[in-house]
């Protein structure tokens, strides 16, 4: 099974492929274009995204209660993290639970779904057109609900319960919470028209979902669009990296989980932290702190088991994919301090506080869970086109290594030039300095672009691919001996 994606993307050169592909590849995944065109539409919202705040700084210079700050910042959330999330999930949960996923086509319509909604949705919050953001906004929630659908059938068919599905399983239930709170947001501020339709049952929908958005009204703006961001950030984006972690860390490492318990600690708790802080930051309470720090003990159990994971590896040598992903979970220190600091009871909003407040959402978004994507889509875009178009090739012709599909030097200045456009960005915004963040963020757009051009070698290989001759018999043989 672990054979359906990479052990290694880049770790062994120069080793030749086998002349029959595994057993474990037949494995039943989503066919290869289903989740690259995930990835590729993700990547493009991600170029975008980067451009945006390099050419109009004032997006984390100002305080993110503003059109424009919301607009970029649903373009990466929707356009970029959830996109390719999407992608990876229809890929990566029939492999790692070891099943088939239950519906295709289903994933196809969603995707059309999924991109009218986030593209109308950035659109209209940059307009601060909220009646057509509540429009597109159910585009984009009935596509959400397809693919918890997809994945909720597939989940079904699991032959064994693991710590995997468990929070799997619970990222879909936070995702789904997220897009209704913000429809129900979306209600409030504008309203839903009744008047256009004399079917009843819309009607209905439409006047119960008014009611419940009013109830909102009870609690201040910031504080529900806080509660928002981290049932998204941290119900589903982290969640799922946690989860994921369990499986893909030891899977590329050559290593195995050292602690079950301790696996499953860390997603209970992390469930419990987010639950309470969910509501503690709706309600603007003080126990938002100790809830808090529920939630840094479940990072923390999370960090003692990959530490151990690491420990027992049997392949020494991390290669830059990996290092990518791990950088990235290193990110969650200094995001959780900010994170503690920030929900102290009685700290005052001031301008300082409120730029920490930008760094600390751009340290998420961009410092942990980008980076922690570019990390495994690494391994797994490679894997995807190398199987896709070689795999029928096994045996009949001399076929590329995985790590012969892109350029190790390029990944490695992608990696130096990302941590280093994160730095100057984080320091620039807490600064509110509008030319060191663009100066940072063309830092970050110059490593966004470079790993870019490494995805275009990648799909080179899929539009032309590179095969030459096997060797003659006698000379395999004394290359054996």
């Amino acid at each position: 099974m672990e054979a359906s994606l990479p052990i290694s993307a880049g770790a062994e050169r120069t080793v030749a492929r086998p002349a029959a592909a595994p057993a474990s590849l037949a494995t039943p995944a989503a066919s290869v274009s289903l989740p690259l065109r995930f990835m590729m539409t993700g990547l493009l919202a991600l170029m975008a995204g980067v451009i945006w705040l390099t050419v109009q700084p004032t997006v984390l210079s100002l305080y993110h209660y503003h059109q424009n700050v919301i607009a970029v910042t649903h373009l990466f959330v929707l356009g970029w993290i959830t996109t390719v999330v999407m992608g990876a999930m229809y890929q990566l949960v029939p492999v790692a639970l070891e099943t088939k996923l239950y519906s295709e086509r289903l994933a196809k319509w969603q995707f059309v779904l999924h991109v009218i909604g986030f593209a109308g949705m950035v659109w209209m919050f940059r307009e601060w057109n909220m009646k057509q953001v509540g429009h597109f906004g159910s585009v984009l929630a009935f596509g959400v609900l397809l693919f918890i659908y997809n994945i909720v059938r597939t989940l079904l068919r699991v032959p064994r319960w693991t710590v995997v599905a468990g929070a799997v399983s619970a990222a879909l239930a936070w995702i789904g919470l997220t897009v209704v709170l913000g429809l129900l947001m979306a209600t409030l501020k504008t309203g839903l028209e009744t008047e256009t339709t004399s079917h009843s049952a819309v009607v209905a929908f439409m006047q119960r979902l008014r009611a419940a958005a009013n109830t909102l009204s009870h609690f201040g703006a910031i504080s529900t669009m806080h509660a928002h961001a981290h049932l998204g950030v941290v119900g589903f984006f982290t969640m799922l990296i946690v989860g994921v972690s369990y499986k893909l860390v030891p899977m590329f490492t050559l290593s195995e989980v050292q602690s079950r318990r301790r696996a499953a600690l860390s997603i209970v708790l992390l469930n419990l932290g987010l639950a309470g802080s969910a509501v503690t930051i709706l309600k603007n309470s003080p126990w938002r702190i100790a809830f808090g720090g529920v939630l840094v003990a479940a990072l923390a159990v999370f960090g003692w088991e990959i530490r151990a994971i690491l420990r027992a590896r049997k392949r020494r040598a991390l290669d830059w994919g990996l290092r990518h992903f791990l950088t990235a979970l290193a990110m969650l220190i200094p995001t959780s301090v900010l994170g503690v600091i920030l929900a102290w009871p009685g700290l005052p909003l001031t301008q300082r506080t409120g730029q920490l407040e930008n760094v600390y959402g751009y340290l998420g978004i961009v410092g942990f869970v980008s980076l922690a994507i570019i990390g495994m889509l690494y391994k797994i875009i490679p894997f995807l086109v190398w199987f896709g178009t070689y795999s029928r090739h096994i045996g009949r012709a001399r076929v590329p290594a995985l790590a012969d599909m892109y350029s190790p030097r390029l990944q490695v200045w992608s990696y130096w030039t990302f941590l280093s456009g994160l730095l100057v960005t984080s320091l620039a915004t807490f600064w509110a300095s509008n030319a060191m963040i663009r100066a940072g963020g063309a830092l970050v757009l110059c490593s966004v672009f470079l790993f870019a051009v490494n995805v275009g070698l990648i799909l080179r290989h899929y539009f032309r691919p590179q095969l030459a001759p096997l060797a003659a018999p006698k000379t395999v043989q004394k290359a054996v001996t």
